[in-house]
């Protein structure tokens, strides 16, 4: 990883040790320079994921940034007495940038999500984000990898955000990443919650750190997912009491 901030480990995955506003006033910067870069967000879920497939594990390894996302990787965190400075969640970043792409006309490229999806998010974006350069809007379900990433390269967009859900949006950034000097993202399902076809949790539950449960009740069909996080915490005390 090459950044300006510590890192801290956690199963071997190195999470920046910053604040959420210092972490895309460097990101910003470095948009502004045209370097290279490669963001990855990790929840537990992913760590986990990361754990048991040493090819994932190794694309999100080569990220520049990797940034805890979910509560659960903090409380891991101060469990090995390693504390983070605060939960960085993906769709912060990727609202914060959006924003920040508007008011600097920056060269924006959104892939992923199913088509009616995309067709919103254009049609927000047309009407509330109007001075980003919007140099392509493509769905998840594309059948050639490689007329999107000749269609990127061809835009040289200044940011690339992919919403196909890891660990699909990982590895074609890591294979990808060369054919733009921009930002590469993934946001899983930030462009569902930011069209609102995904309601994220009322302020309440993001202040108490319980999103995770309030996605649960409003979406029971994530209980499987949702286990991974017990799962976590006991490896995690298992390390704590090595």
């Amino acid at each position: 990883m090459n950044d300006p901030f510590s890192s801290v480990k956690i199963m071997g995955i190195p999470f920046a040790n910053t604040t959420r506003k210092q972490f895309v006033e460097q990101l910003q910067t470095r948009v502004k320079n045209h370097q290279n870069t490669f963001v990855v967000t990790a929840n537990p879920e992913i760590v986990m994921y990361a754990r048991t497939d040493n090819s994932y594990r190794e694309t999100i390894l080569k990220a520049d940034y990797i940034s805890p996302d979910g509560i659960g990787i903090i409380k891991a965190a101060n469990s090995l007495k390693t504390p983070l400075s605060e939960r960085i969640a993906g769709y912060d970043i990727f609202t914060e940038l959006v924003e920040w792409a508007n008011k600097t006309h920056q060269k924006v490229y959104f892939l992923g999500a199913k088509s009616a999806v995309i067709s919103a998010l254009k049609s927000k974006l047309s009407t509330s984000f109007p001075n980003i350069q919007l140099v392509g809007a493509h769905d998840g379900y594309f059948k050639d990898e490689a007329v999107i990433a000749a269609d990127i390269e061809h835009q040289q967009p200044d940011i690339v955000f992919v919403a196909t859900g890891f660990p699909r949006q990982e590895k074609f950034i890591a294979q990808h990443r060369h054919l733009s000097n921009g930002l590469w993202m993934g946001v899983g399902g930030s462009f569902d919650v930011f069209v609102g076809n995904v309601k994220r949790a009322p302020k309440f539950w993001q202040t108490h750190h319980l999103e995770w449960f309030y996605r649960l009740l409003t979406d029971p069909r994530r209980l499987k997912r949702q286990m991974i996080i017990p799962q976590f915490m006991w490896e995690i005390h298992k390390l704590k009491n090595k």
